[in-house]
């Protein structure tokens, strides 16, 4: 690793958009530490790939619904890398019901993992990321749709969006940016799961460009603003969609 290479961050990145991302940031430079929460296989065949690429990452576990484990993960990654130029943050849970039949369980995993784990994740990147550094997290299209059966996983992703404008201001005299991805559907195991062909296809047929989007797409989104390019975007929520809202 050269010592003036930038370095990246991205959570939950061991599969789906996540591992999509940290791909990318590695192709454009960037050593990538790939965070996880179980699958330990998984993030070391994303580093063992982008490796393979003559890149540079490591794994490094962290169950972000722990409050602990989330200060770890940043010390983790101050112990290897001697500055932090972009943090993503990419985890996340999907957990769907009516507000009829959600239980307190159900909304309280939502709110820790989505919400809370956010916060922190931010919280901690605000005093780390090097000034003129990206913050970035992963919203969802699904705030501005507000589909049936989407009310708290959506809000949690709308309390995303309000920590991130307002994040964007109190980063003000660093020239760090905050911003946010609210991918549509993305043609992840998450996003798969459960549906029939007939919906996909449907789905599809909705977006102008009639296909669903793939990681790759919200990857080349984040690789915009963690570059040059998206120096002047700031405290924003971009779809990133297809045309489909």
């Amino acid at each position: 690793m050269h010592p003036r290479q930038k370095t990246a961050l991205v959570t939950g990145a061991s599969r789906g958009i996540g591992a999509a991302i940290a791909r990318r940031l590695a192709r454009d430079g960037f050593a990538v530490a790939v965070n996880y929460a179980a699958s330990v296989r998984d993030a070391d065949a994303i580093v063992s790939e982008i490796e393979r690429a003559d890149g540079h990452a490591f794994a490094v576990q962290a169950d972000l619904a722990d409050a602990g484990d989330t200060e770890r993960m940043f010390d983790a990654v101050s112990d290897r890398f001697s500055q932090l130029d972009v943090v993503v943050h990419n985890a996340g849970i999907q957990l769907l019901g009516a507000h009829a039949e959600m239980d307190g369980v159900a909304l309280d995993q939502l709110v820790a993992v989505n919400l809370t784990a956010a916060f922190r994740v931010l919280s901690r990147a605000a005093r780390q990321v090097s000034d003129g550094g990206r913050i970035l997290a992963l919203s969802s299209g699904t705030t501005a749709v507000l589909p049936p059966r989407y009310g708290v996983y959506a809000a949690t992703k709308a309390g995303v969006d309000v920590l991130i404008a307002v994040l964007a201001k109190e980063l003000r005299g660093r020239g760090v940016t905050a911003n946010a991805i609210a991918p549509g559907p993305v043609a992840t195991d998450l996003y798969l799961k459960g549906k029939t062909e007939a919906d996909l296809e449907a789905t599809a047929a909705r977006t102008p460009l009639g296909r669903l989007g793939q990681p790759d797409d919200i990857a080349g989104a984040i690789a915009f603003l963690a570059g040059p390019g998206g120096e002047w975007v700031n405290g924003q929520t971009i779809l990133v969609n297809g045309g489909l809202i």
